[in-house]
């Protein structure tokens, strides 16, 4: 037993000192992510800081009158706007997003997966501005719609998409398709495709299979991508600006303009809490959903 007791006690340090190498890169490995986490809170610190400044004295003192100008009437249409442009552009992108998933998915040809992941993943390369300024030629008063319709009815059109809601949606929809195309492309691939075989064979059409079998499946990947979109478009800037000019306005364009034109910062960063706020409720409500449904099966 002495034998035995000795020979474990001097096999303990060797185990900690075989095991402390193969622990310690891992915990580097987590050192960008961490340095990156802190910046972003000491960011977020910083503006919760501002917002409780006067004006002009943000760092001397402490108000409250930023918030309350943040939630006055004015400035809550446009929160309820920008959260309400966010829900619309995420649910089109998820509902233009599923089809082309479902079609990478399904596919047998390696050449058109990859021909449709090179266009999906297309608009994560140019950047936004590039994008923005495309819309603007093709929906302007001089744009290609209106010179498509002129060569079709030989009348010139003069209607406009720009500055308006319409305009900014489909920029919102088509800059964040990626962001809902790969999370559901993750779903369905895990779907068996036997399952859609015994559903026709046990009398289900088409319509009730996706209904009741590959829509609850992908389930968590619809979720995932909605939220991404969501929040992106939340935070959306440059589409808002050049599609929706002074016509449409997001929380993002009145910080610009609060914190750069205005120089009214404690408003500014007000709104940018309010900003932070919404983009976290929408993923502690993902979270709360989904464990609640783990939880019933």
């Amino acid at each position: 037993m002495t034998t035995v007791g000795t020979s474990e006690a001097a096999a303990a340090p060797l185990a900690s000192a075989i095991a402390s190498p193969i622990r310690r890169p891992i915990i580097w490995l987590l050192l960008p992510a961490g340095l990156l986490a802190g910046l972003l809170l000491v960011c977020t610190l910083t503006l919760l800081r501002i917002s409780f400044g006067p004006r002009y004295a943000e760092w001397n003192g402490w108000s409250l009158a930023a918030f309350v100008e943040a939630f006055s009437p004015y400035f809550l249409s446009i929160i309820l706007n920008t959260i309400w442009l966010a829900l619309v552009s995420a649910v089109l992108a998820t509902v233009v997003s599923f089809p082309i998933a479902l079609f990478m998915v399904r596919t047998s040809s390696r050449l058109a997966r990859d021909l449709v992941l090179i266009c999906i993943m297309l608009p994560m390369v140019v950047g936004l501005l590039v994008q923005s300024f495309g819309w603007v030629a093709i929906l302007g008063p001089d744009g290609l719609i209106n010179q498509v319709a002129f060569l079709i009815t030989g009348e010139p059109r003069t209607f406009s998409l720009l500055f308006n809601t319409t305009g900014v949606l489909l920029g919102l929809v088509q800059t964040t398709i990626p962001l809902a195309v790969l999370p559901l492309v993750s779903s369905l691939s895990v779907i068996p495709s036997d399952l859609e075989e015994a559903a026709s064979v046990l009398g289900a059409r088409r319509l009730q299979t996706y209904r009741h079998v590959i829509l609850p499946m992908a389930m968590p990947g619809i979720a995932a991508g909605t939220i991404l979109v969501f929040g992106f478009n939340t935070g959306a800037f440059v589409v808002p600006l050049l599609l929706g000019g002074s016509r449409v306005s997001t929380i993002a364009v009145i910080i610009r303009d609060q914190m750069g034109t205005l120089s009214n910062w404690p408003l500014g960063a007000a709104l940018s809490m309010a900003l932070i706020f919404i983009a976290l409720s929408v993923q502690v409500a993902h979270r709360h959903m989904g464990s609640r449904s783990r939880f019933e099966r």
